[in-house]
C-alpha cells in the first residue's frame, strides 16, 4: 500500500473591509482552485483537485490550514497571492507556514497567535478581559485542543 504524503499550508486571511464576512473553508478552497486554474491551467487544476481540502478553519483568528498533495503544494503556494476575493469580500492571503504535519502547523499557529496577542494585550484595560481574550485566542479546535491546554498550563507554571 502506498502512503500519500501531504503538505499543510497555514494561511491567514485578512479582509480589506472593516465589516468582516463569514469565513468558510468551502469558499476559500474554491477561490484557491480558481487561482490555480488561472495561473497553471488544466494541468495545475487536475494536479491540485484530488488532494485539496481544508483541515482547519478558524473564523475568530482568520487562520486556515489547507491540505494538499506533496508535489502540488508548490502550485497552491504560488497561487495564494493571487486570491484577492472570497465570495464578495476583498481579501489578502498571507502564508504563515508550510509543513509536513498538522502538529507542526498547529505549533506554528500558536506561536503566531501569541505574537498577535502580545500586540493586542497592552490595549486592553482590565486583566479579566485580557485573560478571557487570551484563553479564546489561543484555543485551537480538533484533536489538537488537548495539546493546547497542556502547553498553556505548563507555560504558566514555569
Amino acid at each position: 500500500m502506498v502512503r500519500y504524503k501531504n503538505r499543510y499550508v497555514t494561511v491567514e486571511v485578512n479582509y480589506a473591509a472593516k465589516q468582516k464576512g463569514k469565513m468558510e473553508a468551502k469558499e476559500l478552497l474554491r477561490e484557491v482552485q480558481r487561482a490555480v486554474q488561472t495561473l497553471h491551467g488544466d494541468f495545475g487544476c487536475a494536479a491540485v483537485r484530488s488532494g485539496l481540502s481544508a483541515s482547519y478553519c478558524n473564523e475568530l483568528t482568520r487562520i486556515a490550514i489547507i491540505r494538499t498533495r506533496l508535489g502540488a503544494h508548490k502550485l497552491v503556494t504560488s497561487s495564494l497571492p493571487f486570491v484577492t476575493r472570497i465570495g464578495k469580500e476583498n481579501v489578502n492571503i498571507r502564508m504563515l507556514y508550510v509543513g509536513g504535519t498538522l502538529r507542526n502547523c498547529y505549533k506554528r499557529i500558536l506561536i503566531h497567535q501569541k505574537a498577535e496577542l502580545s500586540k493586542m494585550l497592552p490595549k486592553i484595560a482590565s486583566d479579566k478581559s485580557a485573560h478571557e481574550m487570551e484563553k479564546e485566542f489561543l484555543t485551537l479546535g480538533g484533536f489538537f485542543a488537548n495539546y493546547t491546554q497542556t502547553e498553556m498550563s505548563s507555560e504558566k507554571s514555569s
